[in-house]
């Protein structure tokens, strides 16, 4: 009985107490970006995404990331769909890659819509270069009945990225997304 009596006069006064304190909190960090100077938010904001350049860097020379698509498009001027399918990934890691994307085939429409769905550790010519916005890396893999596939992903620092899926038999699709560390 003095346990539950104990429990709920910390349950009352938690439910007065916790609003007050999360406010003053809020208001507190509120300030703080109040009373900052320009030069200091532009040196966090550097110092920010120097952080970020850093960590897209380790993970692309790691080979080990994940590219999330947010749009596709057919090569040259096809018409863009947004996906919004969580599942859609294109995975770097160890040196093998996994695919699960919609792809477009076809030369001349109509076009038929398929899903690469697969995974290979045989990626050959795998180069990556870093440039003055990021990194491009691009390689070979061979999937299904003996296609050869060229992926060239080009990745910016701020996570931001565009993948290009090309083979001799069809138009080449293009990607949009971010790229994400594979833990």
């Amino acid at each position: 009985m003095k346990r539950l009596s104990i429990f709920i006069v910390c349950i009352i006064t938690c439910t007065f107490c916790g609003p007050c304190v999360n406010q003053a909190a809020a208001q507190h960090t509120k300030d703080d970006f109040h009373n900052l100077t320009h030069e200091e938010r532009a040196e966090r904001r550097a110092a920010r995404l120097a952080e970020e350049e850093h960590i897209i860097d380790s993970i692309v020379v790691a080979q080990n990331f994940e590219f999330n698509p947010q749009t596709m498009q057919q090569l040259p001027a096809g018409q863009m769909f947004f996906l919004s399918n969580i599942n859609y990934t294109f995975t770097i890691w160890r040196g093998a890659m996994d695919i699960c994307l919609p792809y477009i085939a076809g030369i001349t429409p109509p076009y038929r819509r398929v899903l690469l769905n697969t995974g290979t550790k045989n990626l050959q010519n795998y180069k990556t270069v870093q440039t003055d916005n990021g990194w491009i890396v691009s390689f070979n893999a061979v999937l299904y009945a003996e296609i050869d596939y060229t992926f060239t992903l080009e990745i910016n620092d701020h996570s931001g990225a565009t993948l290009t899926i090309s083979n001799d038999w069809y138009n080449d699709v293009q990607y949009t997304g971010t790229i994400s560390q594979v833990y």
